[in-house]
Formats: structure tokens, C-alpha cells, sequence
């Protein structure tokens, strides 16, 4: 692949964790504030009232979530950091150039 494609997508991957975490994140935020403010967590619907579960379970949920966007973002930043540093596009080997001949140039240019 080329710096240019690397580039590309760790900007894309970057954007997406912070979509992601955008939409969905405040549905993981409270997990941890119930869990040490209150000792009890609870699980919340539209449809019926609030049902008490185990906090473990609703942290572990939050962890995982969390995780995901940082592989996202990690995967990202790693994209970029090799988009920038690598030179593919500057060691294509001659036979694998595409275009005009430089020697056909330089008869043009002669003529």
C-alpha cells in the first residue's frame, strides 16, 4: 500500500471511533457513578420500569465498549504514523512505472 493509503485510512478509523463513541457512548458512562456512589446498578428501558443488576456485568459492558473505540482510534494512529513515515512511493522499481518514458521526453524535447 502507499503513504496516501495508510493516511486515508487511519483518518477514516480515527473518525469512526469518535463516531461511534459519539452515538453510543452515554449509554456505557454511568456504570462506574452507580456502581461508587450507589453500590447498586440498575438496567433502563422505555418500556418498564428500571431492573437492578449486577454492577460487575454493566462495568465489564462499559470496559469492552471502551476498548473497542480505543482499537479504533490505536488502529488509526498507527495507520498515520506508518503513512507518514513510509517512502513506498518513492522506491517503485522502473518496471513497474507507469507513464510516459523519460528518455521518450527527452527525444521530444530534442526535436
Amino acid at each position: 500500500m502507499s503513504d496516501m493509503r495508510f493516511t486515508i485510512i487511519g483518518i477514516a478509523l480515527i473518525f469512526v471511533g469518535f463516531i461511534i463513541l459519539g452515538v453510543f457512548g452515554h449509554n456505557y458512562q454511568a456504570a462506574t457513578l452507580e456502581s461508587n456512589e450507589f453500590g447498586t446498578c440498575f438496567e433502563y428501558s422505555n418500556e418498564k420500569e428500571p431492573v437492578e443488576i449486577n454492577c460487575s456485568f454493566k462495568i465489564f459492558n462499559q470496559t469492552l465498549f471502551f476498548a473497542l473505540i480505543i482499537g479504533f482510534v490505536g488502529a488509526g494512529i498507527i495507520a498515520l504514523v506508518k503513512g507518514a513515515k513510509g517512502n513506498w512511493d518513492n522506491k517503485v522499481k522502473s518496471e513497474d512505472m507507469v507513464g510516459p518514458d523519460r528518455r521518450d521526453n527527452e527525444n521530444d524535447e530534442e526535436k
